[in-house]
């Protein structure tokens, strides 16, 4: 058994461990609005249901440990007194995955990752169209945990609407746990699905990802790549030069042969079975080929 005093190791290890430890931790999905009305949305793991009556949720976006900075989404709360929490289910976890990427404050994290603003009808702060369930929140109360770096600050969110997608509903209008194929975090890049078990999903870079709004548009508009397909997608630093997106396919006769005389449809449907793999660098190498 190893034993563990939070206070003779440092801030970063404790963090993964106490990560490591306890999960799977439910996702929120996090938008909130600045001072100017631009959006921003962020997911949290520090995150549960508190209370029916009244309805409360509570997530916690912590102190960054490395510079001790405060996230865009605790201040907007602060500032706003609003936040739309989002619940993140398996069809959009690369996208979200994407979002979290520190992107800088005028950056609309909502483009960025290829999901759509609607509004509210309570809270300023816009929804997820694709989110499965949207809770409309007034903060009731924020409760800092500290003031150095890894501090949490408890958001209580006195839940205003819920918003439901019907195709996760069953026959009685409960929600049917197996449609809404909820996701949740765990330790490192892992992840857990509800009705399928872990899989991993690698960190955004350290580099900024070009993200969803400057992908190819035939890329965007393809009906064969997912919203996850279009997330893993814009999780690079920038797409490959056709020089050298040649020169790697000319080295793989089996691609090379299998897209010369493809067309467009048929060369998605072969990329999409890279993304399925997680071999992104070659699902690029086919696109920028073309």
């Amino acid at each position: 058994m190893v034993t563990i005093d939070p206070s003779q190791v440092s801030t970063g290890k404790l963090h993964g461990l106490l990560l490591g430890a306890i999960g799977p931790r439910p996702i929120a999905f996090a938008s909130t609005i600045d001072e100017n009305g631009r959006a921003n949305l962020s997911p949290f793991s520090f995150f549960n249901v508190f209370s029916a009556n009244p309805p409360i949720l509570i997530f916690s976006p912590a102190r960054r440990v490395r510079d001790n900075t405060t996230k865009h989404t605790l201040e907007n709360a602060k500032l706003t007194g609003e936040v739309v929490i989002n619940i993140v289910n398996y069809d959009i976890v690369q996208q979200m995955s994407l979002s979290s990427t520190e992107y800088a404050e005028d950056i609309n994290e909502f483009i960025k990752s290829g999901l759509t603003m609607i509004d509210s009808e309570k809270v300023k702060a816009y929804r997820v169209g694709e989110s499965p369930v949207q809770f409309e929140c007034k903060v009731n109360q924020i409760v800092p945990m500290g003031e150095e770096g890894g501090a949490g600050n408890l958001i209580i969110c006195e839940v205003l609407l819920m918003h439901i997608n019907e195709e996760v509903l069953d026959k009685e209008n409960k929600i049917d746990q197996h449609k809404i194929d909820l996701v949740a975090r765990m330790g490192g890049n892992w992840y857990s699905r509800a009705n399928m078990g872990m899989f991993e999903v690698p960190k955004p870079l350290s580099s900024i990802g070009i993200g969803v709004d400057s992908l190819p548009e035939e890329v965007i508009r393809s009906d064969i790549f997912t919203g996850n397909d279009l997330g893993k997608l814009a999780n690079v630093a920038k797409i490959p030069e056709k020089i050298a997106a040649l020169e790697f396919v000319n080295k793989h006769n089996d691609i090379k042969d299998k897209i010369q005389q493809a067309n467009l449809i048929e060369i998605h449907k072969f990329v999409k079975q890279y993304l399925d793999q997680d071999d992104i660098d070659t699902a690029w190498n086919i696109l920028a080929a073309k």
